[in-house]
């Protein structure tokens, strides 16, 4: 069953919605998804369902609300650090 009952698309950098197996973690540029979600074809299975529908209509409705660049900017990665071996 889900974890969470309020999911805000966006909102912050560090809050992770779960259902089931299936984590929706926050950003304020993107959302991630991971894990996995198995619907069983029964009255918990339809509450897995909707509350993944929710979630998915909370990100639909931020993205339609937003006034959205052609495509993202990638976020920047950190730049390798070289480190002394441990073992030699």
């Amino acid at each position: 069953m889900a974890h969470d009952t309020r999911f805000e698309p966006f909102a912050d950098e560090a809050s992770v919605h779960t259902i089931g197996g299936l984590s929706f973690e926050n950003g304020r540029a993107r959302i991630a998804l991971h894990g996995s979600l198995e619907i069983p074809r029964d009255r918990a299975g339809l509450a897995l369902a909707r509350d993944l529908k929710r979630a998915a209509d909370a990100v639909l409705a931020a993205l339609e609300s937003a006034d959205l660049p052609d495509r993202a900017a990638e976020p920047a990665q950190p730049a390798p650090t070289r480190v002394r071996n441990p073992f030699t």
